[in-house]
């Protein structure tokens, strides 16, 4: 495997999901303790789950493809790939950016990497990668490519 990343969440995502616990909790106090308790434990492990499934994303070039989600891309399909620093990759998930990309954006992640599309019969322009190591997944990507 050249390259492996699974984009977690932050570690205040869980402090967030903890305090959805706690506001359910608070929620059904009124109505007694234990279903206070059981609004904690529930609040708390629905937010967790929910927070744990979308940092879950990973990002892979792995036996000649490029996986990133649900997408599977061969490398033959993939132009230049190029690492956005956290200026140029705000403004490819903004205002320059094509309603036709792929994109696996993580909000929380600064820098990002563009891959080209050269596929003709493929309408997706590029695929943007949100990523905390953009220069290894370029590198990444080159060296597969060659190899």
């Amino acid at each position: 495997m050249a390259y492996d990343e699974r984009l977690t969440a932050p570690r205040s995502w869980w402090l967030i999901a903890v305090l959805a616990g706690v506001a359910l909790s608070l929620v059904l106090l009124p109505v007694g303790p234990l279903p206070a308790l059981g609004g904690l434990v529930a609040g708390a492990a629905l937010a967790a789950a929910a927070v744990s499934a979308y940092g879950s994303v990973r990002i892979r070039v792995i036996a000649g493809s490029l996986v990133a989600a649900s997408a599977r891309i061969p490398l033959t399909a993939l132009g230049e790939a190029r690492a956005l620093d956290p200026e140029e990759a705000r403004a490819w998930r903004t205002h320059k950016a094509n309603p036709r990309a792929f994109m696996v954006l993580r909000g929380y992640i600064p820098t990002a990497v563009r891959v080209e599309i050269t596929d003709p019969e493929d309408p997706t322009p590029y695929v943007y990668l949100s990523t905390r190591c953009p220069d290894r997944l370029v590198a990444a990507l080159e060296s597969a490519r060659t190899a």
